[in-house]
């Protein structure tokens, strides 16, 4: 491999994140999206609608819908991406959040992909609902 050449995902890798990732998002995130929904509508504010993760590339990311209940938003739902695991080779990832700055701050390095799901659920930093 050239120098600098990252290597591909596998799709083997990629399918065993994908399904796990889905069963933290429906154990630990979708339980409580009705309940945040109505007590933001209530007051107006943007709420979380939906909790997702897709493939870019090597990177594999948490996403979450929005809903802006507002009559006059530009945009009655949005999407953004929350948390980054990025492959680094093996089984092995480096973890983001995204700031509120819209730029990405990598916090872990070299995280196996169990280490990685493992603090995504346990650190709100990385949880794409709150």
């Amino acid at each position: 491999m050239a120098k600098g050449r990252k290597e591909e995902v596998s799709e083997l890798l990629k399918k065993e994140l994908t399904q796990k990732a889905e069963r933290l998002i429906w154990k630990k995130f979708k339980p409580g999206l009705p309940a945040q929904a109505e007590a933001a509508e209530k007051y107006g504010f943007n709420y979380v609608t939906d909790v997702y993760t897709v493939w870019r590339g090597r990177s594999f990311y948490f996403c979450a819908q929005y809903c802006d209940p507002r009559e006059d938003a530009k945009e009655k739902q949005f999407d953004v991406r929350t948390t980054r695991m990025e492959h680094e080779g093996g089984r092995q990832f480096n973890l983001s959040y995204m700031r509120h700055t819209g730029k990405w701050c990598e916090v872990f390095q070299g995280l196996s992909l169990e280490e990685c799901l493992e603090t995504i659920e346990k650190n709100e930093l990385f949880w794409p609902v709150s």
